[in-house]
C-alpha cells in the first residue's frame, strides 16, 4: 500500500493544497481523502484518474506532480530510464 498516498501527499504539500479542497473537488467525504494521504487505504485505479482529473482543476501542475510520482517510471522505456 501507500504509493498513490505517497504521490498525493508530496503532489498536495507541494502545492498548498487541502485535503479538504481535494474531497470538495471530488465530491467526496474529506476521511476518505485522508485515508489515502496516509497510506491506510489505495485508492483504485479509475479513483486515481478522478483525482488526477480533480487534481487538474485545482492546479494542473500538481495533477502533472500526481502523475508522474504515481507512474513515473513507467513512462520510461527500459533503456531510457535513468536509475
Amino acid at each position: 500500500m501507500g504509493k498513490a498516498g505517497k504521490a498525493l501527499r508530496r503532489a498536495l504539500e507541494t502545492y498548498g493544497i487541502s485535503q479538504n479542497k481535494l474531497a470538495v473537488t471530488l465530491g467526496v467525504d474529506r476521511s476518505v481523502v485522508f485515508h489515502w494521504f496516509h497510506e491506510k487505504r489505495d485508492p483504485s485505479a479509475e479513483t486515481v484518474v478522478q483525482i488526477a482529473t480533480a487534481l487538474k482543476t485545482i492546479n494542473p501542475e500538481a495533477a502533472a506532480e500526481f502523475i508522474s510520482l504515481y507512474v513515473g517510471d513507467f513512462l520510461y522505456h527500459e533503456d531510457e530510464n535513468p536509475s
